[in-house]
């Protein structure tokens, strides 16, 4: 999500200020301790030219979301271990202060920030040994360090993953409220302008006759297309992603080709939109179907039925039935419309398709899990 990155993008700039403020704080205390501090002086002033190389370089790597993968992570990490264990050898064995110093908190935060609170932890855990190991005599002070960077990594890491959790959770919930109210001023300009005047041409051209009745038809089937529209969209959600869609709704919309009957439940029947696109499909199927076979305008039924931990619809028509033995015919030759648009969709769906026919008509049932 957006709003997550954009939480991760924030605390990476923050980490790059940090970055800069302990570099100056280790270039500072080593320049003050001075060429006594290391036994090999050139090789200590090298190490501190590496943190400033390495500083800017983060800097500017870790600005792009694009470049905050794992090899930059994992060689930050690394960057700053080498760099603990290059101490010894660089000052002495019974050194008192790292060379990196609070240096090291850049990449420890990095991981914390990237990998939650697992990440904040491992790096505390892989720094606050290196460090513990490298040291000849390890004091109370030392064994301070290594309990922060325990419980600093995670704390860290926690607070970045709730951070941004609450920055996806008010996004949503912004573009939802956004989109509710959207849809209410558009269900009020509807209801108060074009359903209003459907009604009353559905109601006057009853009166007139003739055409006046054709219209008045058309009219009622506009106005409850319209009627139907507005209550599905209710069901749509408004994060971008696919969520529950009304199938009542959708198979409403159906009655308005001619000959076709629905009978829905009065309340929603939601299912995940794969699943309800594909249902709707095989609806949409078999009634081609009909017309096909049986005549344009041919009387059909379609029943939904809502269960708790189903939904079965049936489709019923009036013709003459499909002769036996005509669907394995019609397989055989490539026509699948059958096998693939009706048995297939429903069996891909974990669901059973059902088919009687006979002289007095044809009646699938398809049984979907919810």
């Amino acid at each position: 999500m957006r709003a997550a990155l954009a939480v991760e993008d924030q605390l990476f700039r923050a980490i790059a200020v940090l970055r800069v403020v302990v570099l100056v704080y280790a270039v500072v205390g080593n320049l003050v301790r001075g060429v006594g501090a290391f036994d090999h002086p050139g090789a200590g002033y090298l190490m501190l030219a590496v943190m400033v190389a390495w500083t800017g370089f983060a800097t500017w790597a870790y600005a792009d979301a694009v470049r905050r993968g794992v090899a930059l992570i994992v060689a930050d990490l690394a960057v700053a271990l080498a760099l603990l264990a290059a101490t010894p050898v660089v000052k002495s064995p019974d050194f008192d202060a790292s060379v990196p110093g609070f240096w090291v908190m850049a990449a420890l935060l990095a991981w914390a920030v990237r990998f939650r609170w697992v990440g904040g932890l491992v790096a505390g855990v892989v720094l606050g040994a290196v460090d513990i190991v490298l040291r000849a005599a390890p004091d109370g002070t030392d064994v301070g360090n290594l309990f922060l960077l325990l419980l600093g990594g995670p704390v860290v890491g926690y607070m970045c993953g709730s951070l941004q959790q609450m920055a996806t959770e008010r996004d949503l919930a912004e573009r939802a409220a956004a989109a509710a109210a959207e849809r209410a001023r558009l269900a009020r300009v509807v209801h108060d302008g074009v359903l209003q005047v459907l009604s009353l041409v559905q109601r006057r051209g009853g009166e007139l006759g003739g055409q006046g009745a054709e219209l008045a038809r058309l009219a009622g089937e506009q106005e409850s297309a319209l009627r139907s529209l507005i209550r599905a969209q209710d069901s749509v959600r408004s994060d971008g992603a696919e969520g529950a869609v009304d199938v009542a709704a959708a198979l409403g919309r159906l009655g308005l080709r001619p000959g076709v009957d629905v009978a829905v439940p009065g309340g929603a029947v939601e299912l995940p939109a794969e699943v309800a696109s594909e249902l709707l499909a095989v609806v949409v199927a078999c009634l081609d179907n009909v017309e096909r076979h049986v005549g344009d305008g041919a009387p059909a039924w379609v029943l939904l039925e809502s269960f708790g931990d189903r939904v079965e619809v049936s489709v019923r028509d009036e013709g003459p039935g499909i002769p036996e033995g005509r669907l394995a015919a019609a397989a055989s030759e490539g026509r699948l419309g059958v096998s693939q648009s009706i048995r297939g969709r429903i069996e891909d769906l974990g669901g059973e398709a059902r088919l009687t026919s006979a002289s007095y008509g044809t009646e699938w049932e398809f049984v979907v899990p919810r």
